[in-house]
């Protein structure tokens, strides 16, 4: 059994494990990397790229089909299912060898390969060939698919979104279960690629939006398009031949057999935290079996366990994976010295059309009668109409007193370029009088965003009637 002493070792080489890495090496302490799966992180392999890609080419089949708004006729539209999984697959293992050239780079003698597990608060066992004392350690292990057991007996006809991406053409029919920015994305992708596609969620939610009044206008747009069975069951998913026979039920109690080719599970996904050996750390653990952290700083209570990333089910984005594991790692570097780091407002978006974002604090969160609503709709703004993008809404939250911008809810056109202005803002603690005062061109959709602020102004002065119509079709008023 080999036998190593370090400063620090991070179990994990992904997005949040390769980020404390750098952050520990920057202190000049011995750093070690361990990982027992392939390099090339969550995000590369089977998450945000290849998934773009996908829509990416969805977008480009749904915006020929949709040509003939503007007076143009394609004829003859042809979907090669096997060209589009060949280049999703070719540029996601092109993303993926980014990363796997970097941890090439690395000293040989900091790359441990294999499982690691907890001997103790200060030691792991790596497989059966050796033992790391380590000062401090970081868990940032990521998160795998989770599967209901009731689809579990299904075999090659259950996939994950994980598998997805391994297809070599697309599918003709598949069952989306899951209404989260997952089973969303990729069941608006498929569908505009030619596939019969059915989602079903067991609740009224979608993507995570809790503002009501953009969760109505995001099912009225996406129902608009999809086969959307919002407060649905399945009562059985059974394997018929090469397909799978699904029975359902609705919300008014009305129960369908169907027959898809594959189920799809996009049900969330679990931190990668069991076999870590955990319980023999004297760390404090939640009843999921989770460490108590303090998101400041990563920290597991007071140890020299700190924990970043997926692994910790706080907030399972890249750009939060690759925050905490910068202040997982610089803290770790210098511990017991550990010290709270920068962390962003909260911000996800889902790459449906229109895109779902949210960003700051929730609607759940806001105090009620401190805080008011500016809305504005897309139905009639003018640059989204005339690119025939007009659905969606957008909600900026605002806090009476202070005036201050606190967060913001949208479907919308090209709402990734809307939410990023929105959490810069928010970020920087702006007012809205503030956001007012900067500049917006014309005609752009930013106007709409315009128009959002200005009736949150509105409102927070009082009394003043809303604009009416199209407030951005009128530059200066």
């Amino acid at each position: 059994m080999n036998q190593m002493t370090v400063d620090v070792a991070v179990i994990g080489a992904g997005s949040a494990g390769l980020t404390a890495y750098r952050a520990a090496k920057a202190h000049d302490v011995r750093a070690v990397l361990i990982e027992r799966g392939p390099y090339g992180t969550t995000c590369a392999r089977v998450g945000c790229m290849p998934s773009k890609l996908l829509i990416a080419a969805a977008e480009a089949a749904h915006g020929i089909e949709h040509a003939r708004g503007f007076g143009i006729h394609a004829a003859n539209v042809h979907v090669d299912g096997a060209a589009v999984m060949a280049r999703v697959k070719t540029e996601r293992d092109r993303f993926a060898g980014f990363v796997i050239d970097y941890v090439d780079q690395l000293s040989s003698e900091d790359r441990i390969r294999g499982h690691a597990k907890f001997i103790d608060s200060h030691r792991l066992q790596v497989d059966d060939h050796t033992v790391i004392d380590a000062r401090s350690v970081v868990i940032a292990t990521g998160s795998s698919p989770s599967v209901p057991q009731e689809l579990r007996g299904l075999g090659d006809r259950l996939l994950t979104s994980d598998a997805v991406f391994d297809w070599d053409t697309l599918p003709q029919s598949i069952a989306v279960i899951g209404t989260g920015a997952i089973g969303l994305e990729l069941g608006q992708a498929l569908h505009r690629l030619g596939a019969r596609v059915t989602l079903f969620g067991r609740s009224k939610m979608l993507a995570q939006i809790d503002d009501p009044g953009v969760l109505a206008v995001a099912r009225t747009c996406l129902a608009d398009e999809l086969d959307l069975r919002l407060e649905s069951s399945i009562l059985s998913a059974e394997r018929d031949g090469n397909a799978v026979r699904v029975h359902s039920r609705s919300r008014d109690g009305t129960e369908r057999t169907e027959h898809f080719e594959f189920i799809l599970a996009a049900t969330g996904r679990k931190p990668n935290i069991q076999h870590l050996g955990l319980e023999r750390t004297g760390i404090e653990l939640h009843e999921n079996g989770l460490p108590v952290f303090d998101p400041l700083t990563m920290q597991c209570g007071e140890s020299a366990i700190f924990i970043a990333g997926d692994a910790n089910n706080e907030r399972p984005l890249l750009h939060e994976a690759t925050d905490q594991g910068r202040i997982a790692g610089s803290n770790a570097a210098r511990y017991p010295h550990v010290q709270p780091g920068l962390r962003h407002i909260p911000f996800s978006i889902a790459f449906t059309d229109p895109q779902i974002a949210l960003l700051g604090q929730s609607y759940k969160s806001l105090q009620k009668g401190r805080f008011v609503i500016g809305s504005t709709s897309f139905d009639d703004q003018g640059r989204s109409r005339v690119m025939l993008k007009n659905k969606g809404v957008l909600h900026v939250y605002a806090e009476t007193g202070s005036s201050r911008f606190i967060g913001a809810a949208m479907i919308a056109p090209h709402a990734e370029h809307l939410a990023h202005l929105l959490a810069w803002a928010c970020q920087s603690r702006m007012t809205i009088p503030q956001m007012l005062e900067l500049p917006f061109y014309h005609p752009v959709i930013e106007e709409g965003l315009r128009s959002a602020l200005r009736d949150a102004k509105e409102k927070l002065m009082r009394g003043i009637p809303e604009i009416e119509h199209c407030a951005d079709c009128t530059p200066g008023t």
